[in-house]
């Protein structure tokens, strides 16, 4: 089962995740990190900034897990700049090491085969940052999607793109489309780090991590993989049933055993 670490709140939840993420680039230069947009991972890369100083992040490479069709990659909101506003000028990392699916639409056909072949060309994923959406998502895997899915185009619900209209001038704005790392690719990397902050993931994380396995919630599918830490605040982990024996277990973790 997956590790759960409960902390009291997001910035600690940061803090645990970059000194991870440390541990990983000192001892792989090259590491490939899975990188998430949003809200939530955002304190983990703020934690990560400031305790980049003497760390050579030259080397690293990352992938982020998805991007809106149509959207002009110089927009504000596409996935694209925000991994650049908030990952890869913080970091200092080298532009040219990061990548987002291609959301143009002239080119979408061959877009998802085209990113498969860039993420196995790297050696695939070391540590993949995922955050879950409300309705269960992971990635923009929605519900219904595939566990065995590969990197493609997919609807966005109208959920989803409520929740997402906070970052345009409104929900008319947000794309009907995007591409996205499917739950399949998601699955390959190494590390599963999921993170949730805020009672409004708690219904969702209770059901990825102790309902049952099922397409219907797509965030499920971290149940199949062999090394999942997840990271929430008190809030989000209001509705696990199983909160008091994932502190206990946390309380009395072996010292060799980090992140």
């Amino acid at each position: 089962m997956a590790e759960v670490v409960i902390l009291p709140t997001k910035e600690a939840a940061g803090d645990l995740v970059a000194d991870a993420i440390v541990r990983l680039i000192t001892s792989t230069p090259d590491a490939v990190l899975g990188v998430a947009t949003g809200s939530t991972p955002l304190p983990v890369y703020r934690s990560l900034a400031a305790r980049s100083a003497g760390l050579d992040l030259s080397r690293v490479r990352a992938f982020a897990l998805d991007e809106y069709v149509g959207l002009p990659a110089e927009h504000p909101e596409s996935y694209r700049s925000v991994i650049t506003r908030e990952v890869v000028e913080p970091l200092g990392l080298d532009p040219q090491l990061v990548h987002t699916p291609n959301g143009d639409a002239a080119t979408i056909q061959h877009a998802g085969a085209d990113y498969e072949a860039a993420i196995e060309a790297a050696g695939g994923v070391d540590l993949q940052i995922l955050g879950i959406g409300t309705d269960g998502h992971i990635g923009f895997n929605e519900p219904g999607s595939s566990f065995a899915s590969l990197t493609r185009v997919k609807t966005l619900t109208e959920q989803t793109r409520r929740d997402n209209a906070r970052f345009f001038d409104s929900v008319d704005d947000v794309p009907r489309h995007c591409i996205t790392q499917g739950l399949g690719t998601i699955l390959r990397a190494r590390h599963l780090v999921l993170l949730a902050f805020g009672e409004a993931k708690a219904e969702a994380l209770a059901a990825a991590l102790e309902g049952p396995l099922t397409a219907s919630v797509p965030g499920s599918a971290v149940q199949l993989h062999g090394h999942v830490t997840v990271v929430v605040d008190e809030a989000a982990a209001s509705r696990l049933a199983h909160a008091d024996y994932y502190r206990y277990t946390y309380d009395n973790k072996p010292d060799w055993q980090v992140l």
